[in-house]
């Protein structure tokens, strides 16, 4: 970090060569020169965080190689040059916290090559025309705190690589445009302090990986849709000061008060006691005379016998038919011991994916319709597999989130020598296991038929997709859940390499009342769970609890950055893998991180194809600094004492704050 001062020289445009331009952070005022146009082999400036005034030099189109300007929090004022928009190469544009104005947006229109642009903070005007559909390669859009009027253009849903949307603290009006719903890849969308109104569309409801949505400030209308309790990872919704009206969800993000906010709307009523809104009336009904109470009781009469006669035909007709194995199978794919049979070769140890402590995990291919399904196949001889295989079941049974593991059948019975069989039926995951990819030599010491290895993104969104899942269980679902057996074995890979949750059969229901419980039910007496990644209350005797979730997925965290088990070998006496990575941030990160990462980081910095040795060298430092916050987090949720952990809620917002971080400055 460097203090500079001054002025730039007007010579600074003799450096016709120069390709990287970066004085960031520094002390430097005044106009950029105009011989800037002259570096026409530039290919990045960042100018943020000093002190420049005056106006962007307009021969800044000369520069045909730029792909990336970072001209953020300075002074510079006036329009942006129309000749920006000549920048075909142009990936990403910052230039917030200025003074600029004028109708930047149809300037341009024509970078399509555009990812990134932030123009928050400004005194930018006019209106956001549908040119702005044509950069659908956008995936970051922030317009904040400018003049911007006008309604959004109807075909804002063609950037169908949107991510985030910022156009709050503006003066945009009319209603939201269905087509923002095929934008699905979205995670952020905030509307807020604009003039908004009519109802919120219901083609939101496709936007599933919707993690924040802010509308306060406007003037929407109508009902609250129940949809918005169903989008399964929203984790913050801000309504508040509007005109909405009616009742209030009662399930989903609406179960939390402290991640939901509703005030300001007057005619809202109903939802959790948090809300401190009045309860729903229901309307009076007036009274009935005489003789339509006559006709009425006759009619619910005929009805009732109606109903009778039918109950009793269809119970003739189920007597006919097999027993399902399960009262909740009905909702699932049909499947028979033989099918189950069929679709695993008998079971034949070349299908076997996976052996746990009450069974072992086969991949099948079903003859009716050829699906690949993952089949649990317990071992009911072993000591508590049949309450394992109950345990599952309920946990399963009524729950529903992207990353968990989808449960596709139960299959209960008994095998070809009269025994009893029990298997749980599976979504197949073609990546297998967290384990097999953090650590590719397997249990066996053979070196794997592919050699696996996950970036740091894969790392990053891995463990926000666990940290999800658990967050559910703990404080979205209608008992709360603990999962207490979290360890990488347990975390599946889809073929988009999204994490799901899986194995619940020590999972433990909690009472809603309580999250330090006692009973038979969350008891721990008896729990194995795994070593390395059980609490150290629970050697002690003490209750199930979230507590001890978080604390697998601290120890989880750190295996995930580090590459390192917590049953390594190293670690020997008092020296844990807690202690260890505590001991080495974040002055000796690199030397604890997993090499895989470490010589990702240098081929990045080192790579020449692009000739940007400068901007990877600052993702590199941008890098560090994610992995430093998220060892942090893993710290603080694998802490010994339970009382400093963090809440799953917490881990995640902060998990998902590092990832935008990482995001914004790639």
């Amino acid at each position: 970090m460097n203090t500079f001062g001054g002025m730039l020289p007007q010579c600074i445009a003799n450096l016709s060569s120069l390709r990287y331009f970066h004085v960031n952070e520094n002390k430097i005022f005044g106009s950029i020169p105009n011989g800037f146009g002259n570096l026409v082999n530039l290919e990045s400036v960042s100018l943020y965080g000093n002190r420049f005034s005056g106006h962007i030099p307009r021969n800044v189109g000369r520069l045909q190689k730029l792909y990336d300007v970072d001209m953020s929090t300075n002074f510079l004022s006036g329009n942006v040059p129309s000749s920006l928009g000549n920048l075909s190469q142009l990936t990403r544009l910052f230039l917030e916290g200025n003074k600029l104005q004028g109708n930047v947006l149809s300037t341009l229109a024509q970078c399509h090559n555009l990812i990134i642009l932030v123009l928050e903070d400004n005194d930018f005007n006019g209106i956001i025309s549908q040119e702005i559909s044509g950069l659908w390669s956008l995936y970051e859009l922030r317009l904040s705190q400018n003049h911007f009027t006008g309604s959004l253009p109807q075909d804002i849903g063609k950037l169908i690589n949107l991510e985030f949307l910022d156009i709050s603290g503006n003066k945009l009006f009319g209603e939201i445009p269905p087509s923002l719903g095929s934008c699905i890849k979205l995670q952020y969308l905030d509307m807020h302090e604009n003039f908004f109104q009519g109802k919120i569309p219901s083609s939101l409801a496709s936007l599933r990986g919707l993690t924040e949505l802010y509308l306060s400030q406007n003037n929407f209308s109508g009902v609250i849709p129940e949809f918005l309790d169903r989008l399964q990872v929203l984790q913050s919704l801000n309504l508040s000061f509007n005109n909405f009206e009616g009742s209030i969800p009662i399930n989903g993000i609406f179960k939390n008060a402290t991640a939901t906010s509703v005030e300001g709307n007057s005619k809202l009523c109903g939802g959790i006691p948090e809300f401190h809104l009045p309860k729903c009336r229901v309307p009076h009904k007036r009274g009935l005379s005489p003789t339509m109470k006559l006709i009425i009781s006759l009619v619910l009469g005929i009805l009732g016998v109606i109903l009778v006669l039918t109950f009793l035909y269809l119970q003739c007709l189920r007597r006919g038919k097999k027993e399902s194995a399960s009262s909740d199978s009905d909702k699932f794919l049909k499947v028979s011991y033989q099918s189950l049979l069929k679709a695993t070769d008998a079971f034949s140890s070349t299908n076997l994916i996976g052996m746990g402590s009450f069974g072992s995990v086969y991949k099948g291919v079903l003859e009716d319709g050829g699906a690949t399904i993952a089949i649990k196949v317990f071992n009911l001889v072993r000591r508590g597999a049949y309450k394992s295989f109950t345990a599952e079941c309920e946990a399963l049974k009524n729950i529903r989130h992207r990353n968990l593991v989808k449960v596709l059948s139960v299959c209960s019975g008994s095998d070809y020598r009269g025994n009893d069989f029990k298997a749980l039926i599976y979504e197949f995951m073609v990546n297998g296991s967290l384990e097999e990819w953090l650590h590719p030599a397997g249990t066996n010491g053979e070196i794997n038929e592919r050699q696996k290895s996950l970036t740091f993104c894969q790392r990053l969104n891995t463990a926000i997709d666990v940290a999800m899942a658990l967050e559910y269980f703990h404080h979205h679902c209608e008992t709360p859940i603990v999962h207490c057996d979290l360890k990488p074995s347990n975390v599946l890979l889809n073929d988009d390499m999204i994490g799901h949750v899986g194995d619940f059969g020590l999972a433990k229901f909690l009472p809603i009342t309580s999250q330090t419980i006692s009973g038979d039910q969350s008891s721990s007496l008896g729990i194995k769970g795994t070593i390395g990644y059980t609490p150290p209350e629970y050697g002690l005797g003490h209750n199930v609890w979230m507590q001890g979730d978080v604390y697998s997925y601290g120890i989880l965290l750190l295996e995930m950055f580090t590459g390192k088990k917590p049953t390594d070998n190293l670690f020997q006496g008092t020296l844990t893998l807690h202690n260890f990575v505590k001991a080495a941030v974040p002055e000796q990160l690199v030397e604890i991180v997993d090499p895989v990462l470490v010589q990702e980081m240098v081929q990045a910095e080192m790579s020449t194809s692009n000739h940007r040795n400068e901007d990877n060298a600052r993702l590199r430092m941008k890098t560090e600094e994610c992995l430093i916050s998220i060892l942090e987090i893993g710290l603080a949720c694998s802490a010994e004492l339970p009382g400093e952990r963090l809440d799953m809620s917490d881990a995640v917002a902060q998990m998902c704050q590092i990832r935008k971080k990482h995001t914004v400055q790639r």
